[in-house]
Order: C-alpha cells, then structure tokens, then sequence
C-alpha cells in the first residue's frame, strides 16, 4: 500500500487516511502558490474598475458625453494600458472602452468620454 505525502513539501503523512498536507504551513504555502496567478488578474481587474469609476464620475453631471484633457484624466489616476475592449464605428473611430464607460481619442491631447446604454433582456 502506498503511503499518502504531503500536496506541497512531498513528506511522509501519518494519521488519517484522507490527509492532505503534514502542517498548516504546508497548506498555507499550497494555497498560496495557488492563488499566485489570480494576482495578476485581480490587479488588472481592480485598474479596469477605477478607470471605470473616473469616467462615471466625470459624466456624472453631463447628457452622456464630455471632453476631457489627457492631463484630467491622467492627475485622477486613469490608466491608459487597460481597457475591456474597442469599438470600432463605420467611419473608422475607435472608442475603448471599461465596461459601459468609454472613450475617444481626439486632436490636441483631449478625449471624448460616453457611456453605452446597455440593452436589458
């Protein structure tokens, strides 16, 4: 019969049969070492959110649409690297957007922010 080892450092395990790790050590540096990938993805996650939030909050007090400076957005902590995904229009705009809120590059270091209604069915 073979004996069960340790999930994480491989040692030997007595006791129950259905035991996993040796200490909590091992278990916690297991689960660690697991959840060392969902980092990454939680860190872009949480800049996709406060880009989201930066844009709500300036077309919070507007009919859907307002222009912006680079410098606005950039002194509110907005990062230009992350966006959910870019809408390519007939003419050949493009918006990127963070979820529901977007926006579009224009001329002279401005942008012009929206906010697409979602269609509930």
């Amino acid at each position: 019969m073979k004996a069960n080892t340790c999930k994480y450092c491989g040692t030997e395990l007595k006791g129950r049969i259905d035991k996993k790790f040796c200490d909590d050590q091992c278990r916690t540096a297991y689960n660690n070492r697991l959840k060392a990938d969902d980092t990454h993805m939680r860190n872009v996650n949480n800049i996709l959110r406060k880009n989201r939030l930066i844009m709500k909050e300036l077309l919070l007090t507007t009919e859907g649409k307002i222009r912006v400076s680079h410098q606005k957005l950039q002194d509110k902590g907005f990062n230009f690297y992350y966006h959910t995904h870019i809408y390519q229009t007939k003419t050949g705009n493009a918006y990127h957007f963070c979820y529901e809120y977007g926006y579009l590059i224009l001329d002279g270091g401005y942008y012009m922010l929206v906010k697409r209604e979602v269609s509930q069915s």
